[in-house]
């Protein structure tokens, strides 16, 4: 079996007995033996167990009651970030390297509740808090496309592992970015879903006002639809819920789309310099969807570049670690103990004056979709993979330098975790030197349905799955 063929094709082959869940859990595992030294993506295995699920899971496919899950047999690594319990939780910190989960995430839950067979841990920064994928606990991880360089952060070792052909989709999660910026340095599919989209779970805490969520990476826009379409739902405990889609995701994946009013916007609205590269496959998007026939244009919401929600989001992102279970906070590293210690000097006023300015901000942003575009096209991040170690260099002495240099990272994308759109990061661009270059979409608030549609008919016309990266 093609280690790269798509997740939906990994199924269809064990439905039809073309291969079994063992052989597939055996498949990916001796490339994890093979490539994860070089890659550093999976940090925790459990290789008997998982390969004990799927001698069940074979054994299953020969009796009359087998459920028939639409995933059944499919490895998939979760990101060290979200609970499982009887795992270690370290969220990538010599913190909490003894640190055992008590509860399973939801969305982990549901992964396996589709057949998915949970195959250990994927790297992650120091509870998820930058844009490419380092930590003192478990070093570096790197990029299948150029060893020299980081697959993003903070779902990178995601990015890595399913962009080697390490398994055939990964789990992440999104604060910032944190799946579309792994997925764009990595060639993949990546989407932030809608502020509500998911069930959290009645043991999950909220550190970001539903702006953080987790989802998957892949390798297609079907394979994102049809796993959403497993993870999606109501939670009634929550105190907000995206309404309910009128038929599944995958069947938006090749409908009709109709012309759209694509706005284009590349220049970051933090101020800083948009690489060449980042621009021309945005550029190159912007006249391909032109060829397909929808209206193209230059926009940018006014709002995108105030900088008063970019320092109020700050104020509410760093409390997100009091949410990290922590053993020793004496082992943080500089950066997120200079985060933690700005956190305890905003009182509860400030905390509250920043949720009120958010809200405002999104008010103003969403008012653009639907008055002046459909969609807005840009670039996924204003620079090319960064080489291992470039975020922090100096960092000694100036611990936040690495949160300053992720704003290159996820400028393009922290503001729809504000806003609590939909937004995909797909593989449309690649540079003279063979690195991919992801494009961001971002749809109309609980807009996936649309976003899909559009995704698809984008990557039929611009495909990508033939490109593998040098490592895998």
């Amino acid at each position: 079996m093609d280690p790269f063929v798509s997740a939906l094709e990994v199924a269809a082959l064990i439905r039809d007995g073309s291969a079994s869940p063992l052989e597939v859990v055996d498949l990916y595992l001796a490339r994890v033996d093979r490539l994860n030294p070089q890659l550093n993506a999976i940090t925790w295995r459990r290789d008997e167990a998982v390969r004990a699920e799927a001698r069940a899971a074979t054994e299953r496919l020969r009796s009359v009651d087998w459920v028939r899950q639409p995933f059944f047999g499919l490895p998939i690594p979760i990101k060290d970030l979200s609970p499982v319990q009887g795992w270690p939780l370290t969220s990538g910190s010599r913190g909490s390297l003894d640190y055992i989960a008590e509860e399973t995430s939801t969305t982990v839950q549901r992964l396996a509740d589709a057949g998915f067979l949970l195959m250990g841990r994927s790297a992650t920064p120091e509870i998820g808090t930058i844009s490419v994928t380092e930590s003192l606990a478990f070093g570096a991880t790197r990029n299948p496309w150029d060893l020299s360089r980081s697959p993003g952060g903070s779902s990178g070792g995601a990015g890595a592992a399913l962009a080697a052909g390490l398994a055939p989709a990964a789990h992440g999660s999104d604060g910032g970015g944190s799946i579309r910026v792994p997925a764009a340095c990595c060639g993949l599919v990546g989407l932030k879903v809608s502020r509500g989209r998911l069930p959290m779970g009645p043991t999950y805490t909220d550190a970001m006002h539903g702006g953080a969520v987790e989802g998957v990476l892949t390798r297609t826009v079907a394979d994102t639809a049809a796993i959403l379409d497993c993870l999606s739902g109501v939670d009634a405990g929550a105190w907000y819920n995206a309404p309910l889609p009128t038929r599944p995701f995958q069947a938006e994946v090749g409908a009709p789309v109709g012309r759209l009013r694509i706005g284009v916007a590349t220049a970051l609205p933090n101020g800083l310099p948009t690489a060449a590269d980042c621009v021309a496959g945005a550029a190159a998007t912007a006249k391909l969807c032109a060829e397909l026939g929808h209206e193209v244009f230059e926009a940018s919401p006014t709002a995108w570049s105030d900088a008063a929600w970019m320092d109020a989001f700050l104020k509410v992102w760093n409390t997100g670690i009091a949410y990290r279970p922590m053993i020793d906070v004496t082992k943080l590293e500089p950066l997120n103990a200079y985060n933690r210690e700005r956190a305890q000097q905003v009182d509860s006023l400030a905390y509250v004056g920043a949720v009120r300015e958010l809200q405002r901000f999104t008010r103003r942003m969403i008012a653009a979709w639907g008055r002046d575009f459909d969609l807005l096209l840009t670039p996924t991040t204003g620079i090319v993979a960064p080489p291992i170690g470039a975020f922090f260099e100096g960092a000694e002495e100036a611990p936040v330098l690495p949160l300053a240099r992720a704003g290159h990272m996820a400028g393009f994308t922290s503001a729809f975790n504000v806003t609590g759109q939909p937004a995909i990061s797909l593989p449309l661009h690649w540079t003279a030197a063979g690195l991919p270059i992801g494009v961001q979409v971002v749809g109309s608030p609980w807009g996936e349905a649309e976003l899909f549609r559009f995704a698809a008919q984008l990557e039929a016309a611009r495909p990508w799955r033939h490109r593998r990266p040098s490592v895998g």
